[in-house]
Formats: C-alpha cells, sequence, structure tokens
C-alpha cells in the first residue's frame, strides 16, 4: 500500500470546552501550529472563552500540555473576528457539544472559509458523521470525516477514525499516517454508527455492571474493588469512572444510545437508573462538583448506600471466595469456577462477563470490520488489558460460548438474541496467527498494510500474536545483545524493573565491545516500560549490612565505568527511552551518544529520594554540560540542576526533560512509543554514516569552593525555614561539592576522572549513614520515600 503524505503545519479546533482544548494542547505539543475557536464572549475580550480554556489547561490534572511554555503558542480565536484564520488551516477539528444542530450550523458557518486542501474531522462521540457530512459543501466532503480522541487525548491512545460514505481514502491513509506517528496514537476505524467501537461498547459495559450491581445486591464500593485491577481494568473501575466522566454526561450518553439505537435487542438497558437521576436532580455530578457516587470528606472517602440513602465508609472488597478465584493464573478455570460460585460477587462478574461478550459478538459486524479493532478500541480507549473477544478467547472460546448459550436459553441473559452463527462454528477464537476475525467478510484479515506501520518493529500485540524477536548474540543474567538482521546492535535488559545490576554493567561494557566489532551503533531499548528503575538498591543493600564497603565502592566504579563505556564507545550509542528513567537509567542515556524518548517518558536523577547522590556519572556529565554552556561562569546552570537533583525531581514528559537539561537539545522526541525503536536504529545508523567519533577529553572548568558555599547557603535557608531535613541538608552539601568540583578554587580545570572520584567518594560516604539506609529499606518495603 502507498500513500499520499498529509502535511499538516496549521491546525484549527473548534469549540474550547474541555476536550476541544486538550485536543489543541496535544496538537501544540506535537508542534502543530493551532487555533482554538469557540463563541465570542459577551463581555470584554471576544476570544475571552478561548482564552480562559488556554488557561485553564495549566490547572488541569493530568496536564495536558507537556510543556507548559507551550500554552501561549495556542492561539485564541472566537467565530465573530477570525474566521478568516480557517484560510490558511490544513487540518479543521470541530469539538463543540453533541447536538447535530448546533455542528450543523457551525459548518454552514465555516465553509465559506474552508481551503479545499483542508481536512475537516468531527471529534464526535457518536454522532452521525453521514449527516454531519451533508452540512458542508460538494468539494469539501470527500475530505470529511469523524476524528474521535478519547479523554484525555494526551494520555488516552485511541483515535477511532470514522469515514463517511464520501471520504476520499487518500485523505483517510494521510489522516491515519498523522494521527499514527505525529500525535502517537493507535488508530482504529469504526463504522458510522452510534456510539463507534468504543463507547457502544465500554458503555454497554457500565450498563451491564449497573444493572447486575442491582440485581445481585452489590455496593457500589464492592462493585469497583470486582472490577478494577483485579480483572485487568483501571483503578477507576465502574462507578469512579462515571464520577470522573461526570454523572450528567454518563446520563447523556446512555439517552443517546436509547434514541438512536430502537432496535437493539438490549435497548430496554439504554436508561439512567433511578439513583443515577436522583444524582444528578440534586447536582451531585462526581468529580467536577465534589460528590456523585463517592465523595471525599476530609482524607476519607464515602460511597453512596442506597438502602441507607446516605453515604457511608467505602470500605466493602472482594469476598475471600472471589479473590482467591480472580487470584487463579488460568482464564479457564477461573472463568469455570466464577460462573459455578454461588457467591453474588462471582455471580454479578460472570453474569457481567457474559453479557458483555454476548452484546460484542452479536454487534461485531455491525460497528467494526475485525475483532482486532474491537479489542484496541477497548484497551486504548478505555484502559484494559484485555479487549472482551482477547478476555473471552483466554477463558476458552467454545466452553464460554456454550455457557452464554446455556444462560440465554434460560433466560438469565439480558437479552435473548441469539448468538451469531459464527461464534459456535467450531472455532477456538477470533485472533490468531494470520489475523482477527471479519464478520463482514467472514474471514481472517491480517493487520493493515499501511506503511505507517513499517515503523513499528514490535506493535501493541492482539492475544496470541508473535513478532520477529531478532538474532542474539549473547545473552547473561542481566542483558540480551541481539539485532533485527541489520548493522545496530539492539540490548535489552532482563532484571525486574530493568534496573542495574552487576550482570547488567558487566554486560553493557561486554555489547559495547562487541558492537564496535559488529555494528555500525548499539541501541539500548527495553521489550517493557520503564527504561530503567535504576541501581538494584536491594543488591547494593546486601553489600552494605554484609559490612562489604570495598565491594560496594567496586560497584560504583564499576557503573561510571559502564557510562564512560557507553560514552566512549567507538560506534555511536543511542538510548531508546519510553516510561521512567529514574536514577542509574538517567544516567544511562545521558552517557549515550543520543537519546530517542517518547514523549511520555518521565526522567529523573531520583537518589537524593533514597539518601543518596548520583553517582553513576550524572553529576559529572551535569558539570561538563554547564560549563559548556558557559565556561567563564557554569554557575548559574549549576544552580539550576542543583536544584532538579536535590529536589529529585523528575520530567512530566521528554519535552520538560529537554527544558530540565536532563535531555539535550539534539535529542529526539518521538509521539509513538511504538516507534521508539526504529527510530532509534535509525538515528545510530546516521551517526554513523555520517563518521561518528568519540568527543575527546577535556578539561572541565568548575564553579569551585565559591560555588559550592553559594548552594549551602541556600540549603541553610531551606533547613531554618523547616522545607528540609538535617540529613537532607547533608545530601544537598555533597551533591553540590560534586557539581561544583570539590575543594578547588573558581574557574579551575578538573577532568571528568577528579568529579568520578568525587561522586563515588559521597556516594559511599552517604550509603554508610544510618539515616540513608533508613531511606533504602523503607523505599524497598513500602516503594514510598521517607523523609528523615
Amino acid at each position: 500500500m502507498s500513500f499520499k503524505p498529509l502535511r499538516i503545519r496549521k491546525a484549527a479546533v473548534l469549540g474550547a470546552g474541555v476536550m476541544g482544548a486538550q485536543i489543541a494542547a496535544h496538537l501544540t505539543n506535537a508542534d502543530v501550529e493551532t487555533v482554538l475557536f469557540d463563541l465570542p464572549a459577551k463581555e470584554g475580550d471576544k476570544s475571552g472563552i478561548a482564552i480562559k480554556a488556554i488557561q485553564n489547561l495549566a490547572k488541569l490534572s493530568p496536564a495536558p500540555l507537556a510543556d507548559k511554555s507551550r500554552q501561549s503558542a495556542i492561539v485564541p480565536a472566537n467565530y465573530d473576528e477570525h474566521l478568516e484564520l480557517l484560510r490558511g488551516c490544513d487540518l479543521v477539528i470541530e469539538a463543540i457539544a453533541e447536538r447535530t444542530d448546533w455542528k450543523l450550523d457551525l459548518y454552514k458557518k465555516i465553509a465559506p472559509y474552508l481551503p479545499e486542501s483542508a481536512v475537516i474531522a468531527s471529534n464526535t462521540s457518536g454522532l452521525s458523521i453521514n449527516t454531519l457530512a451533508e452540512a458542508l459543501p460538494e468539494n469539501l466532503r470527500h475530505r470529511f470525516c469523524g476524528v474521535h480522541f478519547f479523554n484525555p487525548p494526551r494520555y488516552m491512545h485511541l483515535v477511532e477514525l470514522i469515514p463517511s460514505k464520501t471520504t476520499d481514502a487518500e485523505i483517510l491513509a494521510g489522516l491515519e499516517a498523522f494521527l499514527t506517528s505525529t500525535v502517537g496514537k493507535g488508530v482504529v476505524y469504526a463504522k458510522d454508527t452510534p456510539n463507534f467501537i468504543g463507547n457502544r461498547i465500554g458503555v454497554f459495559s457500565m450498563l451491564a455492571g449497573m444493572h447486575h450491581t442491582e440485581k445481585f445486591g452489590l455496593g457500589f464500593d464492592a462493585v469497583d474493588a470486582l472490577t478494577g485491577p483485579a480483572i485487568g481494568r483501571p483503578k477507576s473501575a465502574t462507578y469512579r469512572t462515571a464520577d470522573v466522566v461526570g454523572l450528567d454526561t454518563m446520563a447523556h450518553v446512555i439517552k443517546t444510545m436509547a434514541d438512536t439505537l430502537p432496535d437493539d435487542p438490549w435497548h430496554s438497558y439504554f436508561q439512567a437508573p433511578a439513583w443515577l437521576k436522583a444524582l444528578i436532580d440534586k447536582g451531585a455530578l462526581g468529580q467536577k462538583t465534589g460528590a456523585g457516587v463517592f465523595r471525599k470528606v476530609g482524607k476519607d472517602i464515602v460511597v453512596l448506600d442506597l438502602a441507607k440513602q446516605d453515604y457511608r465508609a467505602a470500605d466493602q472488597k472482594a469476598s475471600d471466595e472471589v479473590a482467591a478465584i480472580l487470584a487463579i493464573k488460568d482464564p479457564s478455570e477461573k472463568f469455570a469456577k466464577l460462573r459455578a460460585s454461588a457467591d453474588p460477587q462471582a455471580q454479578f462478574l460472570w453474569a457481567t462477563f457474559r453479557d458483555v461478550f454476548h452484546y460484542t459478538a452479536y454487534h461485531l459486524a455491525d460497528i467494526a470490520e475485525t475483532a482486532r479493532d474491537v479489542d484496541f478500541a477497548i484497551r486504548w480507549g478505555y484502559g484494559w488489558q484485555l479487549g472482551p473477544f482477547e478476555t473471552w478467547q483466554a477463558a476458552g472460546w467454545q466452553q464460554v460460548a456454550d455457557w452464554i448459550a446455556e444462560d440465554i436459553a434460560a433466560g438469565k441473559a439480558m437479552s435473548n438474541a441469539p448468538l451469531p452463527g459464527w461464534v459456535t462454528d467450531g472455532r477456538s477464537g477470533v485472533h490468531g496467527k494470520d489475523g482477527s476475525y471479519s464478520a463482514n467478510q467472514n474471514k481472517t484479515l491480517p493487520r493493515s498494510s499501511h506503511p505507517v506501520y513499517q515503523r513499528q518493529h514490535f506493535p501493541d500485540p492482539i492475544l496470541g500474536e508473535k513478532f520477529d524477536q531478532g538474532t542474539t548474540v549473547f545473552e547473561n543474567d542481566g542483558l540480551r545483545l541481539w539485532h533485527l538482521g541489520d548493522d545496530v546492535g539492539i540490548v535489552s535488559f532482563k532484571t525486574k524493573m530493568n534496573t542495574v545490576n552487576d550482570f547488567v554493567l558487566d554486560g553493557l561494557q561486554r555489547a559495547v565491545g562487541e558492537a564496535e566489532q559488529r555494528f555500525k551503533g548499539l541501541v539500548l531499548w527495553q521489550a517493557r516500560e520503564p527504561f530503567s528503575a535504576g541501581a538494584d538498591l536491594k543488591g547494593a543493600m546486601g553489600l552494605l549490612q554484609e559490612g562489604k564497603i570495598a565491594a560496594f565502592e567496586a560497584m560504583i566504579a564499576n557503573f561510571q565505568a559502564t557510562s564512560m563505556r557507553l560514552k566512549t564507545s567507538l560506534v555511536p550509542t543511542v538510548a531508546a527511552i519510553r516510561g521512567m528513567a529514574f536514577g542509574g537509567g538517567c544516567e544511562f542515556q545521558m552517557h549515550c551518544t543520543r537519546t530517542v524518548a517518547a514523549l511520555e517518558s518521565y526522567i529523573g536523577l531520583v537518589e537524593a529520594g533514597v539518601g543518596l547522590l548520583p553517582a553513576g556519572g550524572g553529576l559529572k556529565e551535569i558539570a561538563l554540560r554547564c560549563a559548556k554552556a558557559n565556561p567563564a561562569d557554569p554557575f548559574n546552570a549549576v544552580k539550576n540542576y542543583f536544584e532538579t537533583i536535590a529536589m529529585a525531581k523528575v520530567s512530566a514528559s521528554a519535552l520538560e526533560a529537554k527544558e530540565m537539561g536532563l535531555l539535550r537539545a539534539n535529542d529526539t522526541i518521538v509521539f509513538n512509543t511504538h516507534e521508539v525503536l526504529w527510530v532509534a536504529q535509525r538515528e545510530a545508523a546516521a551517526l554513523a554514516d555520517a563518521g561518528y567519533r568519540p568527543a575527546l577529553p577535556s578539561q572541565i572548568p568548575v564553579c569551585g569552593d565559591v560555588g559550592t558555599a553559594s548552594l549551602k547557603m541556600m540549603l541553610v535557608n531551606m533547613l531554618e525555614g523547616r522545607f528540609i531535613s538535617e540529613h537532607d541538608y547533608e545530601i544537598g552539601s555533597r551533591i553540590a561539592d560534586t557539581l561544583c568540583g570539590g575543594v578547588v578554587e573558581r574557574g579551575s580545570l578538573v577532568d571528568e576522572e577528579w568529579l568520578l572520584a568525587l561522586e563515588r567518594k559521597h556516594f559511599v560516604e552517604l550509603a554508610q549513614m544510618p539515616k540513608t539506609q533508613a531511606r533504602i529499606v523503607h523505599t524497598l518495603t513500602t516503594g514510598k520515600p521517607l523523609r528523615n
């Protein structure tokens, strides 16, 4: 398949509500010039509504902007004064309220200003795309489609792409590539049916949960305990999700299903429960009003109890029997026991799964081209670990199908609609090595052949999918060096959370040596997030507790040697980061020739949180960067870094990591996490082809004892103001001493080994202090930092 790239320099988002403003923010994250439109304000600046929405972005959590400074790049506009701005836009996304009449009126208003080359899209969550297309002039209809982001758009991977009858296939292909690579999304094509795929199945799942909550007499908190992480779904589960979405929004979506799906066999369930209507009438709309199904009272969470018609402590959990069943690893055994159990909680779970399976299978042909599209839509849009078809297949397709059919016949299911014939044709599932089942075509269809997916060596796998794992060069207990048949080596860790232990250190040094002999370059990439949680603290504590200080110091020296081996390699080394890169993981990427980071990379030198300082070369590298930035007076740069390290700050994105100086200005940020490896390989090859050589050793001008004294004064003020503890002061003082080059005169020249020796000295001395060891043990035990 070939396609014509869609070049989008400038976009407009119509509607500055919660979704519109956040879509504008994410386009701006991706360096797309964006204009945010809304109605003219009745008072003051006519663009006041859009201006306020842009200002509000900084207050939202999770943050829509990957770098707060980008807020000023979004241009506020209104429909009275600025429609001319549309003439310069390559993409226009409408994101106003879910009213067909309002949308049609807006389309007629903007149509004269839309360039014939622009792509026009609606972010509707379920209205008819074909109906909306009819409001546009005929010459623009072929460039119109649905592009449905999920909330919050920066973080939710799913975007549904919904063609109208007249949408040009070339436009769709170009838009798919733009959404996948530039914006970083997982694109699923949906048919033009009410609520498309994600909300059609996701909202039904919530409706089924609500129905069976009442049927089996369970509390809302008990249901959330059952339908969250216990079954591979988000912590917000069922009712907390409703609160976050907004109970009024939930009721609106349910009403939309009722109005637009009159012939659906489950139509009688498309109505808001009486308790939901009552809460809405009282103005208790969920999180946005401070009360809904749940409410926070002080530090406590209370939940609505329908029997008492009042709130009570939210303390109901899974029963012992159900908790034991859910802990079973074999899905077929787990489902068999859920169905056989007399426990109301087990019956609730089986009934909810059964009805979602039934509904999804019945509607597959109507809403999606393949079962893959349904599973990805639910995984990427609702955060389930497995989609409904994957869950069913993993539990034993035919056995579960027989159980569903039995329950339908017995009148236990929510609908007596029969299962489609293909469900019981002897198949073992809908996903296999050749692709996923299409009910429309009655055959298995492979993944998309769109060229954009060639950038993903390891796409998000559907159940049972396996990808080429490459050819192993060598592996030890800590890592594996391998390749994909080209001239770039790849090294991947095998430890828990990809932490760094002796096997990783020794293996990484060997991998660099192998790369120098066999490859153009070397990429550090992990098969699963995170990139690395840093050093193996458990192993380090073992040496300290046994009193093996010399061995402990040798381990730190080996860590530093590994970082320097990455830096001085005769072939380029590229760190391919996604997720967390903490401590030693951050230091490794700092020493690589280049870093390619997914937007959602969270990078930080966090050692101060466990009573230590960065000693894998991180402080040395920072001192070097500060000196390069301003050789005559590096102190201001050192001061900024000092605050970051002493406070153990972590970037909230790769863009923010650049602002913090933990990534370099010439490091690459990739928006789609599945493309990071592909881009990193090409970075390594390009560096090699350009004649890469490691930098010569250099002399580093440092701030000296004067700089250290200045930084210590900052610490004294914080100590006296009780912002830090005495041990924090101790740690901060040693960080300052290292960054400033120790007890030398201001402007002295030192080399990298001098700074590495300072790192080692302070790290080893801090590690022997009781308060540091208490912090390490507390973090290992609880996963949380200790302030002592």
